[in-house]
């Protein structure tokens, strides 16, 4: 089951290699998947999944498309 990931801004780094096709276990959550990658959670400001915005808890499916944002500052 692929997914797609985009890791945004000071995120970008550590988006993995195959995160257009990225395989997600049965039952898997957008929470797990950041562990799973080694994501740091504080540094998780906003998830879409789908366009549409995400807990940590929601439950991912296949060939859903999910960003990861950080905090981001402007001025």
């Amino acid at each position: 089951m692929p997914i797609e990931l985009r890791c945004y801004a000071t995120l970008a780094p550590l988006t993995p290699a195959n995160a257009g096709v990225l395989p997600i276990e049965a039952g898997e959550t957008v929470g797990s998947l950041v562990d799973r990658l080694g994501i740091p959670r504080e540094e998780i400001k906003i998830v879409f999944v789908n366009g549409q915005a995400a807990s940590l808890d929601g439950p991912l499916a296949d060939g859903d498309r999910v960003g990861v944002f950080p905090p981001v500052g402007g001025g």
